[in-house]
């Protein structure tokens, strides 16, 4: 494993975690506060949002309430967080929706959503906070696909086309970026007993899936990664989750 003196330090550094009131999104945001790191909040739940931001003692301007699926509020959120800082240098992107259907269940609306919130909303909110990595070269970058953004199952036809397509762009931006040092990872997660699963059809045992303070660390690891290099991508599943 890295040596600890050669990984990437969080203390100061400024971190935005969108999806923050997520079961992931709220324990990665309480590692990072205890690692030093300066966190800005973002997700659709004001009130939540702010309940996390005063139980963690962040100041309320680094919190906003976004849409993803609104460009203007994705906008304006970048904007208010490089009136306060010049750049983010850790984007975490804990957002998502999940949606499991038989073929013939899924409506064009239900199948725009997903691609909406999954694909578009990671697409808008790189465009806006990576201008900011640019001047300075440096930053890091993590989206959570999700085990179905590499391996599919039956009744994710939507899931995994967003998810495969969020591969796929930030493989492309990956190679716009070859002379920086801004990193790119993805963490494929499967199995997660997370908000995920409440309105899923499917008979699964959530006891055996990996809890959700376990996949923050591993995110939170993924923030301090070896100096000299990257870690394009990981995969954490639990042993066995299959469905009963």
């Amino acid at each position: 494993m890295f040596s600890g003196r050669h990984m990437e330090k969080l203390n100061n550094k400024n971190v935005l975690v969108v999806g923050a009131t997520g079961g992931i999104g709220e324990a990665t945001v309480k590692l990072l506060c205890q690692s030093g790191a300066n966190v800005f909040l973002a997700a659709r739940n004001e009130v939540k949002l702010t309940t996390i931001a005063q139980s963690m003692s962040i100041p309320l301007e680094r919190v906003f309430q976004v849409d993803l699926t609104d460009p203007d509020t994705v906008e304006d959120m970048a904007r208010r967080i490089h009136d306060q800082v010049p750049q983010i240098d850790i984007l975490v992107n804990a957002t998502g929706i999940g949606l499991i259907k038989p073929m013939e269940q899924l409506s064009l609306e239900e199948f725009r959503l997903s691609l909406q919130v999954n694909l578009e909303g990671a697409f808008l909110l790189v465009k806006a906070i990576l201008p900011g990595m640019k001047l300075s070269g440096r930053g890091l970058i993590i989206n959570i696909p999700g085990v179905l953004g590499k391996v599919p199952m039956a009744g994710a036809a939507a899931y995994s086309a967003s998810k495969y397509g969020l591969v796929g762009m930030m493989q492309s931006i990956r190679e716009e970026l070859k002379r920086t040092e801004i990193r790119i990872t993805n963490i494929f997660m499967g199995g997660v007993d997370s908000a995920f699963w409440d309105n899923i059809n499917m008979r699964v045992q959530r006891e055996k899936m990996v809890r959700a303070d376990e996949a923050a660390r591993a995110i939170w690891f993924l923030c301090q990664q070896p100096a000299s290099g990257v870690v394009s991508e990981m995969v954490l599943q639990p042993f066995n989750h299959q469905a009963i």
